[in-house]
C-alpha cells in the first residue's frame, strides 16, 4: 500500500521507517496518531502482523484511533467489521474496541489497564505514553508482547523529565537503546505545511511564523509550549515557585501607569536593580509596603540601554520620598552604577550586592516566603510569570544548593526574579532612624527638653519624634 499524497514529509518520514522499534517525541496535534492509524490498518492488510495492540492515555483517544483506522479500512476496501466493545478478561474487567479485518487480522484499542496487555502477543503501539497513569507497570507489561519479533510503536509528547518516556530518548541519544527516534517539533510541522493544511491554502514564511507565536501566546506559560510543542522536557516540580504560588499573588492593577504617580502612594518604597546591558536583561523592580502587603508598583525592563539612561531612572526612583532602601546589582557591569549610587544617596539607602551562589539562595529563600503567604501582589504579565518561574533549586553532586534559570525561557535568566528578589532583600536588610523617646518620658520631661512639639504620643504610650520637627537642638539618638 502506497502513503496516500496528502500526508506530510515527517508523517511519510515516519510510515517509510521499518525499524521494529521506533519512537516519536513530538507536538501535539501534528496527525501522529492520525498517520500511525495507517500504518496499523496497512500492516493488517498485508498480513505482517497478527494483531495490533494500541492503548492512550485516555479511552476518548482510543476511540478517535479506531474511527482513523475505520476510515482507511473503507478507503482501501479491506472488508473490516467494526465488533465494537468486547470484554477480553471477564475477572480483569478488561474491555477493548476492536476492529476486525477479513482475513482475521485485529485492531483493538485498550484501556490504560497495564494488566490489558498482560497474556498477549503481537504490534504494540502507545500513545501518549508520557501520560499514562503507571507508565512503568504498563511497559512491563506491554514490552513482553513483541518478543516474537513483532513491531513496537511508541509516540508521545513530553510529560516532565523524569517521565520513563524521557529517559527512553535519553538512552536513545547516548546510544545505551538502538531505537529509531523521530524528534518533530511544532516548527517542523509547520515548516512542512502543517498550518497550510490547516488553514486550508499555501501560506508565506511570515504567515507561518505569526501562526506559530499566536499558539505560543495562547499557551499562558512556557511549560506548556516547551512540553506539548517544542519537544522540550521540563520539570514544573523543580521550580522553586510554581505557577500555583505565582498566580495566587497576580492583581491586574498592580502597576502604576505613570511613574509621576509614584508619588502620590502611600507607605514605603523598596528598589531592586539587576543590572545588564547586552545578552541578558536590566531589570529594576519598585515594591511599596502598605496595608501588611507588599505592592509591585513600577518595573522597568531594559535591553541594550546605555548606561546613562539605566542610571537616569534608577536615579528618579531613588529619589523618590517614600524610598527607604535599595540594593543594586553590583556583579561585574554594575559595579561603577552601585558604587556612584551609594555615593549619591548613602551607604544606608543604598547596598551593592555580589552575586555569588549563596547570596542568590539568600534572595531567593528571601523571596519565597511572600509568595507562599499570599503577602506580595504582582502583575499578571506573561514575561514576569515564567521569569519567576524559570528559576530551578538544583543540588549539585557536592551537594551544595544552586539557583539556575531555565535556559528555555526567552533570556535565560530571570532578570525580573532577581529584581524582585533584590527589592525584598531591601526590605529584610531596611533599618530606619531610631525615632522611639523613653516610654515614661512625656513632652514636659527634662530628657526631651529643646525639641519643642516634635513629639506625638502613640497607641502604645511612647512619644515618637516626627521626621518633620525644626526645633531639635541634637538629636536624641545617633546612628542607623
Amino acid at each position: 500500500m502506497k502513503a496516500p499524497a496528502y500526508f506530510l514529509p515527517y508523517q511519510i518520514a515516519w510510515l517509510k521507517d521499518k525499524s521494529r522499534i521506533k519512537i516519536w517525541e513530538k507536538s501535539r496535534r501534528i496527525g501522529a496518531t492520525y498517520v500511525q492509524s495507517y500504518e496499523d490498518v496497512r500492516d493488517c492488510i498485508e498480513g505482517t502482523v497478527p494483531c495490533v495492540w494500541f492503548s492512550s492515555a485516555d479511552e476518548s483517544a482510543g476511540r478517535e484511533y479506531i474511527l482513523y483506522c475505520e476510515k482507511w479500512a473503507k478507503i482501501f476496501n479491506a472488508g473490516a467489521q467494526m465488533l465494537g466493545e468486547l470484554v477480553l478478561d471477564e475477572k480483569k474487567k478488561i474491555k477493548g474496541l476492536v476492529l476486525e479485518f477479513s482475513n482475521g487480522r485485529r485492531i483493538t484499542a485498550l484501556t490504560s489497564n497495564p494488566k490489558a496487555f498482560r497474556s498477549k502477543g503481537g504490534k504494540v503501539v502507545l500513545d501518549e505514553y508520557a501520560h499514562h497513569d503507571d507508565a512503568d507497570e504498563m511497559w512491563k507489561a506491554a514490552k513482553p508482547c513483541i518478543t516474537w519479533g513483532f513491531p513496537l510503536r511508541i509516540l508521545s509528547t513530553h510529560n516532565g523529565t523524569g517521565s520513563r518516556f524521557n529517559r527512553f530518548i535519553e538512552s536513545i541519544r547516548k546510544g545505551r537503546l538502538n531505537w529509531s527516534l523521530h524528534t518533530t517539533s511544532i516548527f517542523q510541522a509547520v515548516a512542512d505545511g502543517l498550518a497550510d493544511k490547516i488553514l486550508g491554502r499555501p501560506l508565506t514564511k511570515a504567515e507561518r511564523d505569526a501562526w506559530i507565536e499566536a499558539e505560543h501566546q495562547d499557551c499562558d506559560d512556557e511549560d506548556t509550549w516547551q512540553q506539548e510543542y517544542c519537544v522540550v522536557a521540563t520539570d514544573s516540580a523543580s521550580s522553586f515557585l510554581p505557577y500555583d504560588l505565582i498566580r495566587a499573588c497576580e492583581f491586574k492593577d498592580c502597576l502604576v501607569t505613570d511613574k509621576r504617580d509614584l508619588l502620590t502612594l502611600p507607605g514605603d518604597f523598596y528598589l531592586g536593580f539587576d543590572v545588564a546591558r547586552k545578552k541578558h536583561l536590566a531589570a529594576i523592580i519598585l515594591l511599596q509596603k502598605y496595608g501588611g502587603m507588599l505592592w509591585l508598583r513600577w518595573m522597568s525592563v531594559m535591553l541594550n540601554q546605555k548606561f546613562k539612561f539605566m542610571k537616569e531612572e534608577l536615579y528618579w526612583l531613588l529619589k523618590l520620598p517614600q524610598l527607604r532602601r535599595g540594593c543594586i546589582d553590583s556583579t561585574g557591569l554594575g559595579m561603577q552604577m552601585a558604587e556612584e549610587a551609594q555615593d549619591d544617596f548613602g551607604k544606608f539607602k543604598v547596598e551593592p550586592i555580589t552575586f555569588t551562589e549563596s547570596v542568590k539562595e539568600e534572595l531567593a529563600y528571601g523571596l519565597h516566603p511572600y509568595f507562599e503567604d499570599v503577602a506580595i501582589r504582582i502583575p499578571d504579565q506573561f514575561e514576569l510569570r515564567e521569569d519567576l518561574h524559570s528559576i530551578k533549586k538544583i543540588t549539585t553532586k557536592a551537594n551544595h544548593i544552586r539557583f539556575d534559570a531555565d535556559a528555555n525561557g526567552d533570556n535565560g535568566h530571570a532578570d525580573r526574579f532577581w529584581g524582585l528578589g533584590l527589592a525584598t532583600h531591601a526590605i529584610s536588610k531596611a533599618t530606619g532612624p531610631i525615632h522611639a523617646a523613653s516610654g515614661s518620658a512625656s513632652p514636659d520631661s527634662k530628657l526631651l527638653k529643646g525639641y519643642g512639639d516634635g513629639f506625638e504620643k502613640t497607641e502604645t504610650g511612647l512619644f515618637l519624634m516626627r521626621p518633620d520637627h525644626s526645633k531639635r537642638k541634637r538629636p536624641l539618638f545617633s546612628g542607623y
